[in-house]
């Protein structure tokens, strides 16, 4: 199985002005031009696609449409693939209105701690860790061999890092992805060998004539070296 794991573009909750907390945004005209970029680039560099995923938060699924349409496929959208916090210890989501507001330290500070601490049935670190590990397992078995593409969050990502790494609670490197950024993971069976292979992570060629167009008022995502997992 080949997994192409692709941050959303850029949204409103990502701008270092946003102060409007822990909201359902959609993408800025930027992300919107990152979005179509992408499903300009993707289908001349990778041809065949078998199933596209994506996340049902209203950034994830705003990128997903313009690459379903250039392959013509059909989106599933999947809770799993949310980002950290915006789902409940038993993986159900919290509603779009009414999303919890994440506490004051990090996830990977407090593992097994509710991230949202401040609202009863928040998940932990853990418990993110957990469905996403539910997602991968269920992608190697529907689709063993085939193509998946996965549209969602940088969190998200970087948990998959930790599972296909093995990486215990507590972590010590941060992996960063850029909005639209493709991280390509292949899942092989070996005999007595490492079962993932990670081609490339973070492959952002299609926004190469992007980076001379900044959008009005918006930072250039280079200059973003904030961790948003987001």
């Amino acid at each position: 199985m080949h997994l192409y794991m692709i941050r959303h573009g850029q949204s409103y909750v990502n701008l270092p002005e946003w102060n409007g907390g822990n909201s359902d945004e959609p993408l800025t005209k930027k992300g919107q031009r990152q979005a179509a970029a992408l499903a300009d680039w993707l289908p001349k560099n990778l041809a065949k696609v078998d199933v596209i995923y994506a996340s049902t938060m209203l950034r994830a699924r705003e990128t997903a449409v313009p690459l379903a349409k250039a392959y013509g496929q059909e989106i599933i959208f999947d809770d799993r693939l949310r980002e950290i916090g915006n789902n409940r210890l038993d993986h159900t989501p919290w509603p779009s209105d009414g999303l919890p507001e994440y506490g004051d330290y990090w996830g990977s500070e407090r593992p097994f701690s509710s991230i949202t601490p401040r609202h009863e049935n928040g998940e932990s670190l853990m418990h993110f860790r957990a469905r996403l590990g539910m997602f991968i397992e269920d992608m190697i078995r529907r689709h063993r061999d085939e193509i998946v593409v996965a549209v969602c969050h940088g969190g998200v990502i970087e948990l998959t890092f930790d599972h296909v790494f093995n990486i215990g609670p507590w972590r010590h490197c941060e992996v960063w992805t850029h909005n639209t950024g493709i991280t390509h993971f292949e899942y092989v069976e070996h005999p007595r060998r490492e079962s993932w292979r990670l081609r490339y992570h973070s492959q952002i060629e299609h926004l190469a004539q992007l980076r001379e167009l900044p959008g009005k008022g918006e930072p250039e995502e280079s200059k973003e070296l904030r961790h948003s997992s987001e």
